[in-house]
């Protein structure tokens, strides 16, 4: 009986990797929609979100279904209680990678995103999907180091997220205002994707070590540098 309910705890585990791994790829698939005015790809994105939402309902039901049975306690109710938590996380995740593949929908056979935006928007989607793969990375190591590393390399999205608006504040903006919003919209998905992977990695920190990640001293501070 305990085997089984270990090998639901490990599976609701699997089912968290593998949203990591589907909204990471959706991430990238909208931006490369949204930079290259590609409808069919956009709509294979907005589509995909349907098996991200049914493997949040899944997990969900059974965590709820083995807190319920077993009345997990200590390290195990953490396991099941954080794992809903970083779902949540997670299909919010797929949402943002959907509004991107929408906009790009949206704006067809026009991109929304003017050329000279198109490196910054293009570096944006790459940090985004390389953030959530050392997320999904994180789930399966619970390596706390790494999920704290993650807040670190967040920086250069909120550094790229400036460099957006500085763009559109400058004087020389020629793109409109309909091309402005688009730009500040997706400025803040690519941003707010960002965030949800850094609350994934750092609700990992909690269930290893039941501590708050904002808590815990860097590994850079660790070492003294």
């Amino acid at each position: 009986m305990r085997d089984a309910y270990h090998e639901e705890l490990d599976s609701i585990g699997e089912g968290l990797v593998e949203m990591a791994r589907l909204v990471g790829s959706a991430i990238g698939r909208a931006t490369t929609a949204i930079l290259d005015a590609d409808l069919k790809l956009a709509e294979n994105v907005i589509a995909g979100d349907e098996k991200v939402d049914d493997l949040q309902h899944d997990l969900e039901a059974r965590a709820i279904a083995l807190l319920a049975r077993q009345q997990p306690v200590a390290t195990d109710l953490r396991i099941v209680v954080t794992s809903l938590r970083m779902s949540a996380d997670l299909e919010r995740s797929g949402d943002l990678a959907q509004h991107v593949a929408k906009l790009a929908r949206l704006r067809f056979p026009e991109t929304a995103v003017p050329r000279d935006l198109h490196a910054t928007i293009l570096e944006m989607g790459q940090l985004a999907q390389r953030l959530m793969a050392k997320a999904g990375e994180v789930v399966i190591t619970k390596d706390v180091d790494l999920a704290l590393q993650l807040e670190q390399d967040d920086d250069a999205m909120d550094m790229l997220h400036r460099t957006l608006f500085q763009h559109l504040m400058d004087d020389r903006w020629q793109h409109g205002i309909e091309t402005a919003v688009d730009v500040t919209l997706l400025g803040r998905y690519y941003e707010r994707f960002a965030d949800h992977a850094v609350s994934v990695a750092k609700r990992v920190v909690y269930l290893v070590t039941g501590e708050h990640a904002d808590e815990i001293a860097p590994p850079a501070a660790v070492d003294g540098s």
